[in-house]
């Protein structure tokens, strides 16, 4: 067994976040790999989660960010199980990272996949079904590759199936869970809202302006005609 140093265990509890005695066991049990030790954590992170998740968290907080510019801003709902915890700085902490990582996706627009409307689905299943590329496939085959673009293209949608933009290697909904076993609570994101400046205006044509009509140019009156004269009254004057 490889011997563990205090400092192998604050700076593993510096990167998790995990209590001295949990970094000790993942160290140990890793023989010191840091890599190993943090997968340990973060199997054991979110286990404990589960556990929690039947809990009801009724408790919390709103979070606001506006991104640098002001042109972007989120609000977001991140609730717990106590109003103890909801001042805690580690919610606050989640609740600003979970809205930054909003504003980083302009493709987002659900929490979870459970948000997702059915008839959403059931469309976008259509969608993939009828492409081209899937005509002369077997049903089989069709259906298997229909589902795993569907499960892509849904979790493109879904916050907690994005990547972690601070950390690659874990997604939103692994964050929340980490910080619901730090702070021994079901902690979850509810809701939120993403704004943009002049996102969804309808931007009216301007309104053309009245043909020009031009006044007929006057017409000149053609001068009187003298009356004619009868012939046969100049032969009677002359005579």
């Amino acid at each position: 067994m490889a011997d563990i140093t205090t400092q192998q265990i604050q700076e593993l509890r510096a990167r998790t976040g995990a209590g001295i005695k949990d970094c000790k066991a993942a160290l140990v049990d890793s023989e010191g790999d840091f890599t190993k030790a943090t997968e340990y954590l973060r199997q054991k992170g979110l286990a404990s989660a589960v556990k929690k998740a039947s809990r009801a968290a009724t408790e919390g907080i709103v979070h606001s960010y506006i991104h640098f510019g002001s042109r972007i801003g989120v609000l977001v709902e991140v609730n717990c199980e106590t109003d103890f915890v909801a001042r805690r700085e580690e919610l606050k902490d989640l609740a600003d990272s979970v809205a930054k990582q909003i504003a980083a996706s302009p493709n987002v627009e659900y929490v979870s996949v459970a948000d997702i409307p059915a008839e959403f689905v059931e469309k976008e299943k259509q969608i993939e079904a009828g492409k081209d590329d899937l005509a002369s496939k077997p049903a089989a085959i069709r259906d298997k590759i229909v589902l795993g673009r569907i499960e892509k293209r849904l979790k493109e949608l879904c916050l907690l199936d994005q990547p972690y933009i601070k950390d690659q290697s874990i997604t939103v909904d692994e964050l929340v869970k980490q910080t619901g076993a730090k702070l021994s609570e079901n902690v979850k994101v509810r809701r939120f809202v993403r704004f943009v400046v002049g996102e969804e205006i309808a931007t009216e044509a301007p309104e053309a302006p009245a043909p020009v009509v031009e006044s007929p140019a006057p017409v000149a009156e053609a001068p009187a005609e003298e009356p004619k004269k009868d012939k046969k009254d100049d032969k009677k004057k002359k005579k």
